[in-house]
């Protein structure tokens, strides 16, 4: 902030100097700062009702749910494997067939059985013609008509195959329902950001609002005094650049108010702008200790969920595999759709594969090896999020302190603002004490309202790291320090 009726300096002010400053201070009073244009009216709108908004529209959600349903109802699918399959088959034929008969060797064979007899046919006194038949006929048949017939085909015994592929497919809908547990989590984050996120952004708009109108004031009492001769030119100039800083940095605070409000509103898929109406909160007591989420963590993550999936996934698959190297017994039958003599096949049947060209022994020995590589994610997955959790609760617990700790500067602040107000009436202190008093409240504000925000965004963090994060609205509610 620049030095300002510096020819004053510290030793008060003279009775007339006095008088004439508080009659350009009160001629200034009017002149305030232009207002920001006003925009598309926008909704108030709770955490709370943000978070309900956002389950209902985020497409993200959507595709996680539709996943796993579709996991779910192929798992439900799977339940009767195993079981008797009946088929009904039926058809319509018709056909024409064609069969051509070399006649030559029976013409043949009767002319040699004509020599063979005593009398020759010929010289009976009623003489017989031998026979002869064409050297080749063509023998044709056709017809049409129609068949069905039932079968049945039940699985005995098929080594743990059907278990095995049931269990699969209920792993992956386990995946898939910890994958959507951890979207959910992560939007849950996100959306703490957002909404806090604007909640700070129009604090911080509004403080440097207020300081865009107090330093207005400043400037128009600056002219005052110059016309009057009070002050130099150079203090003059001084004043329009900290008005003029004062201008853009309160319309940077306007444009990221109303970009982090879009972000808001975008993000929960509103119709309408919407603002945040809860306000920035901090729980002066410490939260629960850590080993409260370390526990919770390793119980509810959605990580954790996921690996464990996989690793039954896994022991499933292997389970698969040395099925397919035991015996299968399934019973058969089959009969013909037609009264009377119908036709008919039942049985039982044994299946058992004695030489393979693929070597299931290495499949299995490869399915071994996924099941441990689960079990050392698992592992390896417990230890980070352990490690995750204690970084995200010391940081709740950093960004509480640090909070605390600014209070009094902020009582200080007030109280220095109270003194210097009180000492400009008085005639002990000069305008520019008071408006670095100002500024010094302004800035000792939003220093706490970013404490507040990290205090917020890092409970949101720890929460999804312990998969609670629906235990948000409970903490916000504790809340005892609210930013009003």
């Amino acid at each position: 902030m620049p030095r300002i009726l510096t020819a004053w300096g510290r030793r008060g002010w003279r009775a007339g100097s006095l008088g004439l400053w508080l009659a350009a201070f009160a001629a200034a009073a009017s002149a305030q700062a232009p207002a920001p244009s006003p925009g598309p009216a926008a909704t108030p709108i709770a955490f709370t009702a943000a978070w309900d908004q956002l389950l209902r529209r985020s497409d993200r959600l959507a595709a996680a749910r539709a996943a796993t349903d579709s996991e779910d109802l192929r798992a439900s699918g799977l339940a009767g494997l195993g079981g008797p399959v009946v088929s009904l088959s039926g058809a319509a034929y018709a056909y024409n067939a064609n069969l051509d008969v070399n006649l030559d060797p029976v013409n043949q064979r009767i002319a040699q059985l004509e020599q063979r007899l005593p009398i020759p046919l010929q010289n009976l006194p009623i003489p017989v013609a031998v026979p002869q038949f064409p050297s080749r006929y063509t023998y044709n048949r056709h017809d049409s008509g129609t068949t069905a017939s039932i079968g049945a085909v039940w699985p005995i015994y098929a080594g743990g195959m059907a278990d095995a592929v049931r269990g699969m497919q209920e792993a992956r809908a386990s995946e898939s329902r910890a994958d959507a547990d951890k979207a959910t989590h992560e939007l849950a984050t996100l959306l703490v950001q957002r909404y806090f996120g604007a909640q700070l952004a129009a604090r911080a708009a509004s403080l440097r609002e207020a300081a865009l109108q107090t330093i207005a004031l400043h400037d128009a009492s600056a002219q005052k005094m110059l016309d009057a001769g009070v002050i130099a030119r150079v203090d003059r100039l001084q004043a329009r650049s900290a008005l003029e800083e004062a201008r853009r940095n309160a319309m940077k605070a306007r444009d990221d108010a109303e970009l982090a409000a879009t972000a808001l509103t975008r993000t929960i898929k509103s119709d309408t702008p919407v603002v945040p109406s809860n306000p920035l909160f901090v729980l002066s007591a410490p939260i629960e200790p850590l080993p409260h989420f370390l526990s919770a963590a390793l119980q509810r993550h959605p990580g954790l969920a996921k690996v464990a999936a996989k690793k039954s996934e896994a022991e499933r698959l292997h389970a698969a595999g040395e099925a397919s190297r035991k015996p299968q017994v399934f019973a058969f039958g089959q009969r013909e759709l037609k009264s009377g003599n119908a036709d008919w096949v039942a049985g039982i049947g044994v299946r058992y594969t004695l030489w393979d060209s693929v070597d299931r022994h290495k499949l299995s020995a490869a399915t071994l090896q996924q099941i441990e590589q689960a079990e050392r994610t698992d592992a390896q997955a417990r230890a980070d999020i352990s490690l995750l959790v204690e970084r995200h609760w010391l940081a709740v617990e950093q960004a509480r302190r640090q909070f605390m700790a600014m209070a009094p500067g902020a009582e200080l602040a007030d109280e220095v603002l109270r003194l210097r107000e009180a000492g400009l009436r008085e005639g002990t202190s000069t305008m520019l004490d008071l408006i670095d008093a100002r500024t010094n409240v302004t800035k000792v504000a939003t220093e706490r309202a970013q404490a507040a925000n990290d205090y917020v965004n890092a409970l949101a963090a720890l929460l999804e790291a312990c998969g609670l994060s629906e235990e948000f609205a409970g903490y916000m509610a504790r809340a005892d320090i609210r930013l009003e």
